[in-house]
């Protein structure tokens, strides 16, 4: 049944006659695609000191995403990233893209990830547009997170150092 519904909802269900004269709105094949077959869903331990976490929402459609990022604290690659997300198919197609861009790079280097380019790459149309948003904002709010937590940590082992010190 819930099958049968996303179908219908994505544009892949059997029209109705009623509908017969009027053109469905189909979603790309990427976003299909991702929307059936997510990659990357899951979560982190969000004290991990290793992981950044972003929860963005849109109030306006209701989508709400979570993306966490786990960093490997010598390199500063991104090793690992997951997401969960409450919304429609574009924002969990955004989510999943946004997590395999993310993987193996630097921290630097994903702040550069545009939704622009993730709306190109599923070719979102203009009404879907704050899906890539989401997407892009979680990026950023993940890697703050982390650099929070890294900069806390330090913070406390400077203090503890210097403590010992004294």
């Amino acid at each position: 049944m819930l099958k049968h519904v996303g179908n219908r909802i994505l544009g892949l269900g059997q029209r109705s006659p009623v509908t017969r004269g009027v053109l469905p709105r189909l979603y790309h094949e990427r976003v299909v695609d991702h929307y059936n077959n997510p990659r990357n869903v899951g979560s982190f331990d969000k004290n991990d000191p290793t992981v950044g976490t972003g929860l963005v929402g849109a109030p306006a459609c209701g989508d709400v995403m979570k993306l966490q990022i786990k960093v490997d604290e010598q390199t500063g690659k991104i090793t690992d990233a997951c997401f969960k997300t409450f919304g429609c198919g574009s924002a969990i197609a955004s989510s999943s893209v946004a997590t395999e861009w993310v993987k193996g790079r630097q921290m630097e280097e994903v702040l550069s990830i545009k939704n622009t380019e993730i709306a190109k790459h599923l070719s979102l149309p203009p009404v879907k547009l704050h899906c890539s948003m989401l997407a892009e904002d979680a990026i950023k709010a993940a890697v703050k997170d982390y650099e929070a937590k890294k900069a806390k940590f330090n913070g406390n082992a400077e203090n503890a150092s210097s403590e010992k010190a004294a």
